[in-house]
């Protein structure tokens, strides 16, 4: 045993020493310099700019899944809502929000054209921000929710009977009341904020066909250039029914000198216009030094109790250069005289020619600041005396100078409170 373990121990002691060879140690000095050369460069520049490729690729993956999570959370939403879950939308959509804020905007809500009649599958497309056809989007989203659509569907369980149960007809009815004979389109317009059914019935085009034939008459057969008549009786010029046009005038006028002569007095005049236009082609005409606040509320009706008030028609007119001009005539209100009893038979008085007065007038309609239609400007102002008895007609045209400033439209809510008649 003491020889063996003598032979192993010379053995290790002729290993150690073959370590002791300077080629041997020479190439592993070698090795080692080029593996820790090759090492330096992975912990610089290099591979800090890996690790920041595989982090924001990380991140980037990251927003992917979280924003499919938001937009399957937000469709889930979508769909709790239309089946009335309410709470349970309201869970969804929050969920969905904090995931993506602004994952309503990165979802487009059309369906393909091979979906379902009773349900369809929603397309995600990032690039569009914002629907362009409302009054279809909101077809679309009616024949989603079933094969019936109905206008509307109450927000709470009611035990009696919801608008939403009524025919289609009885809806277009009573928005033809809302607009009524005075054409209130703003209050139709109000009305089309309320639901997605509402707009669909607020943009039906019979009732702006409707509106533009109480404007335009015979004059609005043919839709172009506008594409529909919703447009046409937007941007096509016409007199405004919602309000009045007032035209203020005002001068210095010399006066008398006095009885000694040291001064001579000067007035300062002050006077309103107002014109009031209505559907059925009528015009009310007042000149008065009263201002408007004591006025405009008297200009409601047609049936005003004025005696210096002229009532009469006018009509549109729209020239080749695109100007439309606004012509009417009005006269005074005939009055019934009373019946003079003749107290004397030999006392004869020579009755004065009997005469009918009228005032004609043309105006251009052009837009004034922000309101379009708003302002009338004055062309021609003549009187006309048609005496009865010889069948002679005077005209004495006035001279439209400085006196006749302008008239600006100026909207009365109080005009279009109540409906008498449905459109």
């Amino acid at each position: 045993m003491a020889e063996e373990n003598t032979d192993v121990a010379g053995m290790i002691e002729d290993e150690d020493e073959g370590s002791d060879d300077p080629n041997l140690q020479l190439e592993l000095n070698a090795f080692r310099a080029q593996w820790m050369s090759e090492l330096k460069p992975s912990s610089g520049a290099s591979g800090l700019s890996g690790r920041l490729l595989r982090a924001k690729g990380l991140k980037r993956t990251q927003d992917i899944a979280r924003e499919e999570k938001a937009t399957e959370l937000f469709l889930r939403a979508v769909q709790e809502e239309q089946n009335g879950a309410v709470y349970e939308a309201i869970k969804f959509y929050r969920m969905a929000v904090q995931l993506v804020p602004d994952i309503e905007f990165k979802i487009n809500y059309s369906r393909p054209a091979d979906a379902d009649r009773v349900g369809g599958n929603y397309v995600e497309d990032n690039n569009v921000d914002e629907i362009e056809d409302l009054l279809a989007y909101f077809e679309q989203q009616l024949n989603v929710e079933s094969s019936f659509p109905k206008i509307c569907t109450p927000e709470l369980d009611l035990t009696q009977m919801h608008i939403s149960a009524l025919p289609r007809e009885i809806m277009m009815y009573i928005f033809r009341w809302v607009v009524s004979s005075d054409l209130d389109m703003r209050a139709l317009e109000q009305l089309s904020l309320v639901c997605r059914g509402f707009y669909i019935c607020a943009r039906d085009p019979e009732i702006w066909h409707l509106a533009c034939l109480r404007v335009w008459g015979r004059n609005c057969t043919k839709l172009v250039p506008f594409k529909s008549w919703r447009e046409m009786f937007l941007r096509r010029p016409r007199v405004r029914y919602d309000g009045v046009y007032i035209s203020k005038t005002s001068y210095i006028r010399q006066g008398e000198e006095s009885l000694d002569g040291f001064y001579r007095a000067w007035h300062h005049v002050e006077y309103y216009r107002y014109l009031r236009f209505f559907p059925s082609g009528q015009v009310v005409m007042l000149t008065t030094p009263e201002e408007p606040l004591a006025v405009v509320p008297r200009l409601r009706t047609k049936n005003i109790r004025m005696d210096s008030v002229m009532l009469g028609h006018f009509r549109l007119s729209q020239e080749t250069d695109n100007q439309t001009k606004v012509f009417a005539v009005v006269c005074k209100k005939k009055e019934e005289k009373a019946t003079e009893f003749q107290r004397n038979r030999f006392c004869r008085r020579n009755p004065a020619p009997e005469a009918e007065h009228s005032f004609h007038v043309g105006l251009h309609l052009s837009s004034g600041g922000r309101q379009m239609f708003s302002k009338l400007e004055w062309i021609h102002h003549s009187c006309h005396i048609n005496y009865k008895l010889t069948g002679e007609t005077v005209i004495t045209a006035f001279d439209v100078d400085s006196k006749y400033t302008p008239f600006f439209f100026a909207r009365v809510k109080s005009y279009t409170a109540f409906s008498e008649q449905p459109l």
